[in-house]
């Protein structure tokens, strides 16, 4: 089965892609699957050494990820090959594009005809319009090694981002522009809500109609001897370059972490900042981490991924954290929210209590007093 997720981008599209084609890999289907990441930047035909067959692929340099194709063109490369692709389209790589409805409309038609369509989504517009903001300063959407990590947000935790208004309203439009994108013109089969299915995305993945006729549903924990949570908080922690355990360890809580500049730090240093639990977490769960990369990085050489998953960039305590207006942010974002009647508007209190439920995902910390509330 064909899989295409549908996506703004900054609602795990790039994981969920990832992991749907790695969890295909754990079961037998009857042609090879392989992952495309975008269709409309890029994709070309070759002949794969390990299939023994022709299969699409993207190109290994930059030349080759571009606006080149046409979308027939696109259309006709995805028929002329038997295996299995899983994909992304972005409404934003469409509106670079500049193709005319009539030429959009075909393809869509195509793709509704010819894969199982996800549109990932966020119930959290703020954090999702947060996270575009922070790029326009990282200019990095996606980081897929520690080191990546270190490089590219270096300067940025320690010196934070100032958001602008219009930024943070272009990118809450475009996600409402997005909305439209998705019920105009596709037959949506599942929706992926980051919020929500984050919690156990192994669970989601596994109960989609793709793998329905499998008798036996292989986890991450059958492949891989750890489970997909911890060995998804261990791709985070060691990379964690907020010096966010410094407060954790003394007690805070998402409701009292404070803003602090952080130093520049090397990979090893911001390990051994972490919590002493957190440490020991990692002492036991790296040998498996690093047995499962290497499998993960096979797929990877062999083209079927093409790249590994990514890292976890910021929870919504880092983002607290990183920027530097962030109250006038909150409020910006509620007026957005009056004026729209889109999405929901938070309290201090309710980001906190969000923030709180996400970073025990990746931290061993004190539980909130009223947590559940």
């Amino acid at each position: 089965m064909n899989v295409l997720v549908l996506t703004p981008d900054r609602v795990g599209s790039t994981l969920l892609q990832r992991l749907i084609t790695i969890y295909m890999q754990f079961h037998d289907f009857d042609q090879p699957v392989i992952n495309l990441h975008e269709l409309t930047n890029g994709i070309m035909k070759y002949y794969s050494p390990v299939f023994q067959a022709e299969v699409l692929g993207k190109g290994n340099t930059p030349e080759n990820w571009g606006y080149y194709q046409s979308l027939s063109e696109v259309q006709e490369l995805l028929s002329s090959v038997r295996h299995y692709k899983t994909s992304r389209m972005a409404l934003y790589h469409i509106r670079n594009r500049e193709d005319t409805l009539a030429q959009q409309i075909p393809f869509y038609q195509y793709l509704n005809d010819n894969f199982f369509i996800i549109s990932a989504r966020r119930e959290n517009l703020l954090e999702h319009a947060l996270s575009w903001c922070i790029f326009v300063d990282s200019k990095q959407l996606n980081v897929f090694s520690h080191q990546e990590k270190f490089e590219k947000f270096a300067d940025i935790y320690q010196h934070g981002v100032t958001v602008e208004k219009t930024n943070l309203y272009k990118y809450l439009d475009q996600y409402r522009d997005y909305l439209d994108w998705c019920s105009r013109h596709f037959h949506v089969n599942s929706y992926f809500d980051y919020d929500h299915h984050m919690q156990d995305i192994e669970k989601y993945i596994l109960e989609l109609p793709i793998f329905q006729r499998k008798t036996h549903r292989l986890s991450w924990q059958d492949k891989f001897d750890v489970s997909f949570q911890d060995w998804n908080r261990c791709h985070y922690l060691c990379s964690d370059i907020s010096a966010l355990g410094q407060q954790l360890a003394l007690g805070h809580t998402a409701l009292t972490v404070q803003k602090t500049a952080v130093p520049a730090i090397t990979p090893r240093q911001a390990i051994s900042a972490l919590t002493p639990k957190d440490q020991r977490f990692l002492r036991d769960v790296t040998p498996r981490y690093i047995r499962s990369q290497k499998a993960i990085n096979e797929l990877v050489d062999n083209k079927i991924l093409v790249t590994g998953v990514p890292i976890k960039l910021q929870t919504m305590t880092e983002k607290k954290m990183l920027v530097n207006n962030f109250q006038q942010v909150v409020d910006w974002y509620n007026e957005w929210v009056d004026s729209t009647g889109v999405g929901r508007a938070y309290t201090a209190h309710e980001i906190a209590l969000s923030a709180d439920r996400e970073i025990r995902r990746f931290h061993d910390v004190p539980l909130l007093t009223n947590s559940s509330d």
